[in-house]
Formats: structure tokens, C-alpha cells, sequence
């Protein structure tokens, strides 16, 4: 099991995921609605790294994915 969280303006609490891998964790999150338009515009960091590559990833227990969100400022 996996635990994802959604870091800034998503707003969403963090939840558990059976997915093992980016392909099945993409199919759970595009199951909830308020994802669907964030998905395409975030970066994906697991164990707190970026990921560029996520074709050839298979999850890990305990493993945690972070979607990040784009961010801007001043």
C-alpha cells in the first residue's frame, strides 16, 4: 500500500492506494472528480523525489507519492 498526498492548492487529505504502479495510480486518482483537472498540471515526487520516468516504476510498501502542484510567486 502506498500513501499519496496532494501538497498545496488541491486541498484534498491525504489517502492510501493499493495501485503498484504510476499506471494503476493514475487510474485511481482519475476516479475522483476534483483530481481530474489538477492531474495533467502536477509533478509527481516519490519518497520525495521528482519523477521523470515513470514507466519502469513499481511501488514499494509504505512508498509515498506526493502530486505537487504548479506553483507561482513574486
Amino acid at each position: 500500500m502506498v500513501e499519496v498526498h496532494f501538497l498545496g492548492p488541491i486541498g484534498l487529505d491525504s489517502i492510501h492506494c493499493e495501485a503498484k504502479n504510476f499506471k494503476e495510480l493514475k487510474e485511481e486518482l482519475n476516479k475522483i472528480d476534483k483530481l481530474k483537472e489538477w492531474l495533467p498540471l502536477c509533478a509527481i515526487a516519490l519518497n520525495d523525489k521528482i519523477v521523470q520516468d515513470s514507466s519502469d516504476i513499481t511501488f514499494e510498501d509504505n512508498d509515498t507519492i506526493s502530486l505537487l502542484p504548479p506553483v507561482c510567486g513574486g
